[in-house]
């Protein structure tokens, strides 16, 4: 729906509250999940009142799409992974986020998903600002 526009965007506060910012793509604030135990980005679209996928026009649909793969190979690049989870689920947060996570057979969640496992490691700050710098490098 063409309806949303980007002018009245707002991250939602819980987002907000445990992420980073790492950029703003074309479409996407993308943001860097604050839990050292995971490689984890989120890509928030910024549309007003966008629950779900098919709230978006088309057009952003296939940006979304493209920016999710962009997501995927930034985590490759950081080094090496079993498998990349990807997921839209929002029953907590209504805003429409895709989670981009990047794991390894025998982390702390292996082999189910990351969310309600265990409690959030913070980065320290210089390891998180060192990430940071690599993410927008790339």
């Amino acid at each position: 729906m063409s309806g949303h526009s980007e002018a009245d965007f707002q991250l939602d506060p819980r987002l907000a509250a445990d992420t980073v910012l790492v950029a703003d793509w074309p479409l996407c604030r993308v943001l860097l999940m604050d839990d050292a135990r995971f490689p984890w980005l989120i890509l928030v679209p910024r549309r007003t009142g966008v629950a779900e996928l098919d709230d978006l026009a088309r057009t952003d649909r296939l940006q979304l799409l493209d920016e999710t793969d962009r997501a995927l190979a930034l985590l490759r690049g950081l080094g090496p992974c079993d498998k990349i989870n990807v997921g839209a689920l929002g029953n907590i947060v209504r805003q429409l986020h895709v989670h981009v996570v990047a794991r390894l057979q025998g982390d702390g969640a292996w082999p189910g998903p990351v969310w309600g496992v265990g409690t959030a490691q913070p980065y320290p700050s210089t390891e998180r600002e060192a990430l940071l710098a690599r993410l927008r490098q790339a």
